[in-house]
């Protein structure tokens, strides 16, 4: 059964309503053509619950921007949807190419701070984000009563005389969802083991962020990474108003995972549209992403706060080694990792992830 505009629809009892199934959802791809934007390919979704998002093909298959109903779900920067060839692997380069988006994807060898490790200069937080992708399957079917809509490709991060790691991600949603599934596989397709830094950078602004936004999570510790963070620790799960020289805050959080071993966090202004409440929940599994980190600014224009399951903390692959918890994958090994980012549409969805949250406390 399709949930569409407040009725239930059966398959042919809607498709005896349309000309094609375009007129209610998509998956359609689309070419940037201006500035340093040009010649990056990309998919727009449309669900027909008022769920629309753009994937960027050239970008590793993330998710550059996001909407509901015309809500915007994600912070945007002002690079815009810079095209791979201009990445900037050194220092900070990084940055010049961080249009934020609902999802960056930072890994899959370093993610963090840059660092030098073992003689080799690592750039901020890694290359997946400017990996084009390959072998890149746009597609929808029926299944039953279900629509499901996708896209499909393969990143490679390799070099001659190095590691070969190949991850294939697949994006789903489907007719009537306010859900977005993202599924990665990751494969050393080389034949020594490489380290295995991955993070989902998943940004989230204005409206779900304003002054008394509040992060719902199953926090059992909560770990500032420096000085300044640890002065606003009272204060670590709260949306604040935008503020002049704003410094980034980063906490690390240790999460009380459900009986199936989930983790769910949320974003959620209660206050949004006249009380009405609106909210970005993001679900992962504990095992695929055992640490979570809090980015916290809220600056003027780079207003934001980052929601990341991640297999690492920030400090880069240097720190991750020093302290014994670099992880790595083996020559022909596969790591799975799954998450779901859907939006919360009122106070009442608020109010029931909240207390599912609470019970993983308990």
């Amino acid at each position: 059964m399709i949930h569409l505009y407040g009725e239930n629809y059966e398959r042919m009892q809607l498709l005896r309503h349309i000309g094609d199934i375009s007129q209610v959802a998509e998956a359609k791809i689309f070419q940037l053509t201006d500035g340093n934007e040009k010649g990056t390919d990309a998919i727009g979704f449309r669900t027909g619950s008022g769920l629309n998002f753009t994937v960027l093909t050239n970008r590793g298959l993330d998710i550059s921007y996001a909407d509901y109903k015309g809500i915007p779900l994600c912070w945007r920067s002002g690079t815009g949807d810079v095209a791979a060839a201009h990445y900037e692997p050194n220092g900070d380069g990084w940055l010049r190419g961080f249009y934020g988006g609902l999802l960056t994807t930072c890994g899959m060898t370093q993610a963090g701070a840059p660092n030098v490790d073992e003689d080799e200069a690592l750039g901020l937080h890694g290359r997946a984000s400017y990996i084009p992708a390959k072998n890149v399957w746009v597609d929808s079917r029926w299944e039953g009563d279900r629509y499901i809509l996708w896209a499909q490709g393969k990143i490679t991060e390799t070099r001659a005389l190095g590691e070969h790691l190949c991850r294939t991600r697949r994006i789903w949603t489907e007719l009537g969802s306010n859900k977005i599934h993202i599924e990665d596989i990751i494969e050393n397709l080389g034949y020594q083991d490489s380290p295995l830094m991955y993070l989902f950078h998943i940004n989230v602004g204005f409206p779900i962020l304003t002054d008394g936004s509040e992060l719902l999570a199953p926090s059992s510790q909560v770990t500032p990474r420096d000085e300044h963070a640890k002065d606003n620790l009272s204060n670590y799960n709260c949306g604040e108003p935008p503020t002049v020289d704003f410094k980034e805050q980063v906490y690390y959080h240790q999460m009380e995972p459900d009986v199936d071993n989930h983790i769910r966090v949320a974003l959620v202004n209660r206050s949004f549209n006249d009380n009405k409440g609106i909210g970005i929940a993001v679900r992962y599994h504990k095992t695929q992403f055992p640490h979570f980190v809090q980015w916290k600014l809220c600056s003027q224009g780079n207003y934001v706060m980052g929601l990341e399951p991640s297999n690492c903390r920030v400090d880069g692959r240097a720190s991750e080694r020093e302290q014994g918890s670099l992880q790595h994958i083996e020559p022909g090994g596969r790591r799975h990792y799954e998450v779901e980012i859907s939006v919360l549409t009122s106070n009442a969805e608020i109010n029931v992830l909240e207390e599912k949250i609470k019970d993983n406390r308990k």
